[in-house]
């Protein structure tokens, strides 16, 4: 008999056949709505392996629930929605998605910072509102990007990969770490600082940072009020960094000049968000790796990882 695999959103057919080949597989079959937690228990409790979103919270119950998993495979490079240490302790291997999305994550947040800093949707809504009359010389004025300073708030491999894009606009890279990268300083000339020196100096502050007990709520009204005026923040990280409220006050109140944002704390937001409201916010659903290519890449490592460990074989990019 076959192992059962189950997947959490509707994927393309021609990019799970590694899974076929190694498993029983069912899908949900929306690709936009999530899985329904009770759908999700009901199928985990006869799963071998789940192939997993970030929207999926795979917690201890589940866990509890699922006496024969033996694979996690998440479509994403994190995997904070997933209690690591229970798995550890069910002898459950858990797989990301590392390094196929690094570049096409450098890109979409390069285009952000790019986008809030030129007000580049709001100058695009203006057209279409047919707002446009004249030209002026201060008409949806930016602000500059080259010759400028950008604070890197995480120096891994997207938070490197990023860096390195500034440079073809001659900025000044400052970087916190939890540790010190030397790459990054020798090859770009990355300056390590502390936490609350970056957000002082940097005209743009761009967070990368994996979520984690010490990088939660790390963008606080404290570290707000440190920006410049002229700041702009970025995050492309997981937006349970960044206290919302604090946030608004700092662009309701002109602590930082705008934000550029990809992610939030609770997901999808509606429309009624009072960060959308702002003409200084740039708010995308999460995109930061939503390339074709590069989520192809991802579904089938996730297809590899599977029928690896249901094989009896090492999964290419093990969590832990």
């Amino acid at each position: 008999m076959k192992p059962f695999v189950f997947i959490t959103r509707k994927l393309p057919l021609e990019f799970i056949q590694e899974i076929k080949r190694a498993a029983d597989v069912e899908m949900w079959e929306e690709e936009e709505v999530p899985c329904p937690r009770e759908l999700l228990l009901k199928k985990a409790a006869k799963a071998d392996g789940l192939l997993t979103m970030l929207s999926d919270k795979v917690d201890q119950e589940l866990l509890h629930s699922a006496p024969q998993l033996k694979v996690i495979a998440n479509l994403a490079v994190g995997f904070d929605n997933i209690d690591i240490d229970h798995c550890t302790e069910k002898g459950i291997t858990v797989c990301n998605t590392p390094d196929v999305l690094t570049d096409t994550t450098a890109d979409l947040t390069f285009a952000l910072m790019m986008a809030a800093a030129r007000r580049i949707v709001e100058s695009a809504q203006y057209v279409k509102e047919g707002k446009w009359k004249s030209w002026g010389p201060y008409l949806l004025a930016g602000t500059d990007l080259h010759h400028k300073t950008v604070g890197i708030v995480g120096m891994g491999k997207i938070g490197r990969t990023f860096a390195k894009r500034t440079t073809g606009f001659d900025m000044k890279i400052l970087y916190h770490n939890r540790s010190r990268n030397r790459e990054a300083e020798e090859e770009l000339g990355a300056e390590y600082c502390e936490f609350h020196d970056l957000l002082k100096r940097s005209d743009f502050v761009v967070c990368l940072a994996p979520l984690t007990n010490e990088t939660k709520e790390l963008f606080n009204r404290e570290a707000f009020q440190q920006m410049k005026r002229e700041a702009v923040f970025v995050n492309a990280s997981r937006g349970a960094v960044v206290v919302e409220e604090a946030l608004l006050l700092a662009l309701e109140e002109g602590w930082i000049a705008g934000a550029g944002l990809d992610v939030f704390e609770r997901e999808p937001i509606g429309g009624d968000h009072p960060l959308l409201r702002l003409p200084n916010v740039v708010a995308l659903p999460h995109i930061g790796s939503a390339s074709r290519e590069t989520r192809t890449e991802m579904i089938q490592l996730c297809s590899r990882n599977l029928s690896a460990v249901l094989s009896g074989k090492k999964p290419e990019t093990p969590v832990q």
